[in-house]
């Protein structure tokens, strides 16, 4: 059975969780996308730990500046302008993201919850402390090359991307509010994600689990496993502006 436009408009409670599809359409890479230049002979994982990070600081931080460069020249797409505007058509709309750019942000959402952290927030390897000024972004930092990392104006240790690394736990408050939305809404949309890395995986199936519809939006989307989930095949940019036209013109 198709999915009914109709149980969005008359959700009281939407939560939308993102994953890396929803990005890529606005180009920017997957993590796990093939290196290029500089970055071609290291395994992404190796790049994104406190182990590879201590073992050559330049190298780690250089990469995240060439990302963080990416995101800077990115804009959101029609994916992420149709999450901000549903959030307006809603008496309630929860957002979860497994990406750490700010485009949703720049598209007019508020209070993302961000589960994976943001390349645009810093910290302290060494003493924890958060950075509260902007790092400057060099403006060659798309070149992919060494950079040296700022230092912690209190311990002077290097400050690392205040993203969650290989063997890191996720933020244990922004996690247990993407649970307790998941739990507490009746529709989920899963748009862009592959619904396979724990525990980020579980929201859609507590949401289904406690009563929601939920309904997955990729271009190959995954099996519907129970009466109130439904696959949207399709990119997120087509599928989420059509629905939202389906469901309030």
């Amino acid at each position: 059975m198709p999915f009914d436009p109709t149980l969005l408009t008359q959700a009281r409670h939407v939560v939308v969780f993102t994953g890396a599809g929803v990005s890529a359409e606005s180009g920017i890479a997957t993590f796990r996308d093939k290196l290029t230049g500089l970055w071609e002979r290291f395994d992404p994982a190796q790049l994104a730990s406190a182990e590879g990070f201590r073992a050559d600081p330049a190298l780690v931080w250089g990469w995240y500046q060439m990302r963080r460069a990416g995101i800077a020249q990115a804009t959101p797409n029609p994916a992420h302008q149709a999450i901000a505007a549903l959030a307006a058509r809603v008496p309630k709309l929860t957002l979860v993201t497994q990406n750490v750019d700010d485009l949703h942000e720049r598209a007019g959402s508020q209070d993302v919850l961000h589960l994976h952290g943001r390349l645009d927030a810093f910290r302290c390897l060494d003493c924890a402390r958060p950075v509260d000024a902007p790092v400057a972004l060099p403006e060659d930092a798309l070149q992919g090359r060494r950079i040296e990392p700022p230092r912690c104006s209190r311990c002077a240790g290097p400050l690392r991307p205040g993203v969650v690394w290989f063997g890191e736990m996720l933020p244990e408050q922004t996690l247990e509010r993407a649970f307790d939305a998941a739990q507490q809404c009746d529709l989920l949309l899963s748009v862009g994600t592959s619904g396979v890395v724990q525990p980020a995986a579980s929201i859609p199936r507590l949401a289904l689990a406690a009563g929601a519809t939920v309904v997955h939006v990729n271009p190959q989307p995954e099996s519907e496993g129970h009466p109130r989930e439904f696959a949207l095949a399709g990119k997120a940019g087509e599928v989420l502006p059509e629905l939202m036209r389906q469901a309030f013109s």
